[in-house]
């Protein structure tokens, strides 16, 4: 048998002609699931290399890697449900984020001790150990093994090339190109089951360490609502079951931490059904939080040599026609109203506006850097099925700055802009972070503006955003439709990433408006317009931050930063007095004048996470002290109250991030204060 010549992870061997990639990796040492040929395609590890290839081993814990380990666990669970429902039709079944879901047609939806027994016989299946087998069919032949299943014979018949499972919403594209069947086989070579599906796949089920199902949920076929209605199963699988438990962990953690739950607890906000889906109502407690977030944010919008403006809710059609946003993005905007024989829109973006604030007179070279901000409320249709609490609303109010400067002062001002925003996030508490750089795809056609314009807006945030020395990530085709942008993600408290502020370079707007300045030459000239949320959004981001902080907000946050808390009633004048002098400092002071006892009325306070408690008994009263309870239980006895009141006032005022608020402690039992 001759030998072939290939590059093996960098670097030179010869192996017999032949051989499959599994007996390669086997015979070199390395554990990988899957190959990558000539740094574009996956294979399975049967598949034969040609003499030349070039071979790149997949790990199980990398991130293609893992995508591989979760798409055959889908059909590991595919196979358990037409196991245990024989009359369950197959829709796709892809990887996601941590997971893997499958949809079916069923007539009856899937119960919790269905996902158990569900569960039970996907363990049988690998331990079994049957072995995944690709085969390449024609449409005739895939339709007639498939007669059965009406959406994989709706898949085949859709133009495109090579696939089986794709995500929801995604253009599931089979039939023209080289379709495949994975054929999942027993020990002794018999048949289990198939699917149609362009893989690749594990080698076999038993290379699948630890899985488990979630729960199940309605979803529609292909992400349509005019299509209909599957029951989808969502899973998840690791590497190993320490992994699998170590991500079970961070649920349930992240579960306690749900803004949403919070929101209610601590009676912060609501989404009433008589206003609509998406839309927030903020309630006294949680609109301080909010008025401190923008009074803060104003403010250093101001010192960071912002002006301040403001735009209506509604403008004309022509309007986002003028800076394209129609038709790139009518899809996610609430349909026009009709009035006075015009078309109006809620405004689903601010930027035009403040393009009008700049034309409106002429300008000069000496006013720019010209940076305009506003808190701009914006609307946009998002389906009902994405609308998630504060973090995806239909109603939002973005902290949406524009900066129109020249050409030569770009990197500059990017830079300024990428300063402010990660100082801004740190004052709230964030300082874990990486940027992601969105690119255009050349291939779409959803892109304006030249290949010149792109690649030197592209370079300039490139350039600015290496020099920050955060990691980089690229993400091509993210881009939005008028220029590129950096994304600022931010790790949280329990190591979740969120996409934070973003800083949009935008060549095309300037040039839609018309819009011009006066050069020091005495010419007309086109400004460069950069978009900038250091937000994002006020309410996205009261999400994120009630969730990283479980509640718990550092004391110059939290909407009651000291809770007066009598002994006995008459006690309670006493700490009234207090709490007007708090006040006076500024500081944000209430009394629990319930008729509980103390010890309830603490653990209301803790449960309410207010930092600071005042509690005051007869001896309190008369040596003009209080006892000082802090958020995590300790607490300091006959604390004169001038002392008291500064020591709170001077942590407010230092924005300092209460540790104990990041990771709350249980609550202390406050019967170990009876007096």
């Amino acid at each position: 048998m001759s030998d072939i010549r290939l590059t093996l992870d960098g670097s030179p061997r010869v192996v017999p002609a032949g051989q499959t990639t599994a007996q390669i990796f086997a015979d070199a040492g390395i554990d990988a699931v899957v190959v990558r040929a000539n740094e574009e395609i996956l294979h399975d590890l049967d598949w034969v290399p040609e003499d030349g290839d070039a071979l790149e081993s997949v790990p199980i814990n990398s991130p293609e890697g893992l995508a591989v380990l979760r798409h055959s666990s889908a059909h590991v669970l595919a196979q358990a449900v037409q196991e245990l429902f024989p009359d369950a039709k197959l829709g796709i079944g892809p990887p996601i984020t941590n997971g893997f879901y499958y949809d079916f047609g069923v007539e009856v939806p899937f119960t919790p001790d269905d996902l158990e027994q569900l569960e039970k016989r996907m363990a049988d299946i690998i331990a079994e150990g049957q072995t995944f087998h690709r085969r390449v069919v024609t449409d005739d032949d895939a339709r007639d093994e498939l007669a059965a299943e009406p959406y994989k014979l709706e898949l085949i018949g859709l133009k495109g090339s090579g696939a089986g499972d794709a995500a929801e919403g995604a253009d599931v594209e089979v039939g023209a190109g080289e379709l495949t069947i994975y054929d999942n086989r027993r020990p002794d070579g018999s048949l289990a089951w198939k699917d149609l599906c362009r893989g690749p796949h594990l080698p076999s089920t038993a290379m699948i360490p630890a899985v488990k199902l979630m729960r199940s949920a309605a979803a529609y076929w292909r992400g349509s609502e005019k299509n209909p209605q599957l029951q989808r199963i969502y899973g998840t699988a690791w590497p190993s079951e320490a992994e699998l438990q170590g991500h079970l962990e961070l649920l349930a953690e992240a579960e306690k931490r749900d803004h949403r739950r919070l929101g209610a607890e601590l009676d912060l906000f609501s989404f009433p059904d008589e206003i609509g889906s998406g839309l927030v109502v903020f309630h006294p407690k949680g609109g301080v939080v909010k008025r401190v977030m923008e009074d803060y944010v104003r403010q250093r919008h101001i010192d960071e040599g912002f002006h301040y403006v403001g735009s209506p809710h509604i403008t004309k059609q022509g309007l986002f026609e003028t800076s394209g946003h129609l038709p790139y993005y009518a899809d996610t905007m609430f349909p026009p109203m009709e009035m006075e024989g015009s078309s109006y829109y809620l405004k689903a973006m601010n930027c035009p506006m403040h393009n009008l604030i700049f034309r409106s007179r002429g300008r000069s070279y000496r006013e720019l850097p010209m940076r305009l901000f506003e808190f701009g409320t914006v609307y946009r249709y998002e389906k009902s099925g994405v609308v998630h609490g504060l973090t995806r609303v239909r109603g939002l109010t973005q902290d949406d700055s524009h900066s129109y400067c020249t050409p030569e002062q770009a990197p500059e001002e990017i830079k300024h802009l990428l300063n402010f925003v990660l100082s801004l996030l740190k004052d709230f508490g964030l300082d874990d972070f990486y940027l992601e750089l969105s690119t255009r795809d050349p291939d779409s056609d959803k892109f304006i503006g030249s290949d010149e314009e792109w690649a030197t807006a592209t370079a300039i945030l490139e350039q600015v955003a290496t020099a920050s020395g955060l990691s980089l990530v690229l993400d091509p085709g993210g881009a939005a439709f008028y220029g590129p942008k950096i994304s600022v993600q931010a790790r949280d408290a329990i190591g979740r990433t969120w996409q934070m502020s973003t800083i949009q370079y935008d060549f095309n707007q300037p040039a839609r408006f018309g819009l011009e300045y006066q050069g020091d030459d005495g010419q007309r000239h086109q400004p460069v317009m950069i978009h900038s949320a250091k937000f994002g959004s006020i309410e996205r981001f009261f999400g994120v931050l009630l969730e990283h902080y479980a509640g718990a907000f550092p004391p110059w946050l939290a909407p009651v930063q000291v809770m007066g808390i009598p002994i006995r009633s008459e006690n309670i004048d006493y700490l009234h007095r207090v709490a007007e002098r708090l006040r006076g400092e500024g500081v944000r002071a209430e009394v629990d004048e319930s008729d509980d006892r103390m010890q309830k009325k603490i653990l209301h306070a803790q449960q309410q996470k207010v930092p600071f408690m005042f509690v005051a008994g007869p001896r309190d009263v008369e040596a003009g002290a209080v006892s000082m309870r802090y958020r995590n239980g300790i607490e300091r006895r006959g604390v004169p109250v001038d002392e008291a009141i500064q020591e709170v006032a001077r942590n407010i005022a230092s924005r300092q991030i209460d540790p104990d608020a990041l990771n709350p402690d249980e609550l202390v039992d406050p019967e170990s204060l009876e007096r």
